[in-house]
């Protein structure tokens, strides 16, 4: 029962990986934006633009662990 509820939650096409990476994304760039909010001025800009960089690291490394599953 277990390895059946796994399976939900384990990425299998590259389609899957995509759409995780792009909800992802659609949250950092919310949470950048409350940042700019709190955070007026050159530190708000500058905890804008890290959340999208850790999306792309995430989403590296989730597109590379689906290659190394393939082979």
């Amino acid at each position: 029962m277990l390895s059946r509820i796994r399976r939900l939650f384990t990425i299998k096409t590259r389609f899957e990986a995509f759409a995780v990476i792009y909800g992802l994304g659609v949250g950092a760039v919310e949470r950048g934006i409350h940042y700019l909010e709190q955070y007026p001025g050159v530190g708000g800009w500058l905890l804008f633009a890290v959340c999208p960089i850790a999306v792309f690291m995430a989403g590296a490394r989730i597109l590379d662990s689906l290659d190394a599953g393939i082979e």
